[in-house]
């Protein structure tokens, strides 16, 4: 693709990222104006303490979710040469889903560092499917198969599959609230409070967008498949193991603070690639970027829709990822 285009549609992005981060925090049920912000009197007025206490933090936080699902997804389609693959394809989501439903039935109240019993619980749930999913493959390596994309694959499946049906007894288990609350948990949501979410998920989302940055070659070369990538240098075992631990440590993350936000990470990837094309130096900025100003948007249209109440973010995602979905797989079996 031509590099002027390229560079255009990025710098595009750039700025209408920063006019979505800009405009968002002011719109919702209660009007804001610039003048709000700066608490004219001794007692700041109702508007500013929306603005920066629930509005800021909530559209910071859409955009680093955005962001890292969508740049998730888009390393998983390269690492697993597949366009149907999502950041929850080793069953990050379901083991975080397991985590943050157990939470939630035994009534983990504790807090460590300012993060909550369910957040932590998911977290960890995220970090056992990880740990299991990779104990499996390296199970199977030693019975003789090869550590390959595909035995990760299967294996993820295994694993979503398992702790999805522990899941579904957990609720069968519980009562009314505490079922309510699991299936609300697993809608996925943007109700932060305070910069404190934003803060807990950073870390997550720009390691593991730097260490899917600094690979950008490797994916390059693992879209051609592994033994090309092979015979071009690339440790195939290494770049693998190092994208599947990034990518899952950025969706853990993000997931035990938000909630499982699906086809985020299918859509985006693609329509950036219609825009930038296929190369990860690229691509990566650009679904980057879009990947936040769509997670914003939605969010943005799903708290004003109905307002004064709001649909979860994740139920906007799925709507538009459902027909997504389906032109995909029209789009493939035509060719």
């Amino acid at each position: 693709m031509n590099t002027g285009r390229v560079a255009v549609t990025l710098f595009s992005l750039l700025a209408v990222t920063f006019i979505v981060l800009a405009a968002a925090p002011f719109v919702g049920v209660t009007p804001i104006v610039p003048s709000d912000l700066f608490g004219g009197g001794a007692v700041p007025g109702k508007e500013y303490e929306i603005f920066w206490k629930i509005r800021l933090p909530r559209v910071l936080a859409a955009w680093l979710t955005g962001a890292g699902l969508a740049v998730a997804g888009m390393a998983f389609q390269a690492l697993f040469r597949n366009p149907l693959a999502t950041p929850f394809t080793l069953g990050v989501a379901s083991g975080a889903a397991l985590g943050a439903a157990m939470a939630i039935r035994f009534g983990v109240a504790v807090t460590l560092l300012g993060i909550s019993g369910v957040s932590m619980a998911a977290l960890t749930g995220a970090a056992l499917s990880v740990l299991l999913v990779y104990g499996i493959s390296r199970v199977l390596v030693r019975s003789g198969a090869m550590l390959t994309t595909a035995t990760l694959l299967l294996a993820g499946v295994a694993v979503n599959f398992f702790f999805s049906s522990l899941n579904l007894f957990i609720q069968y288990l519980s009562d009314f609230t505490h079922t309510f609350r699991i299936i609300r948990w697993l809608m996925g949501g943007l109700e932060v409070a305070g910069f404190r979410s934003v803060f807990q998920m950073t870390p997550f989302v720009v390691v593991g967008i730097a260490l899917i940055v600094v690979s950008w070659r490797e994916l390059d070369l693992l879209t051609t498949g592994e033994e090309m990538a092979a015979s071009r240098g690339v440790n195939v075992a290494g770049a693998q193991r190092r994208l599947f631990f990034a990518t899952s440590l950025l969706v853990g993350g993000v997931v035990a603070v938000c909630g499982p936000i699906g086809f985020v990470g299918i859509m985006v990837p693609h329509i950036c690639r219609l825009m930038v094309g296929p190369g990860h130096r690229s691509l990566i900025p650009a679904t980057i970027l879009f990947g936040g100003i769509f997670l914003t948007v939605c969010d943005t249209f799903a708290r004003t829709v109905i307002a004064p109440a709001e649909i979860p973010v994740g139920v906007i995602t799925a709507l538009l990822g459902g027909p997504f979905f389906l032109a995909l797989l029209v789009r493939g079996g035509n060719r």
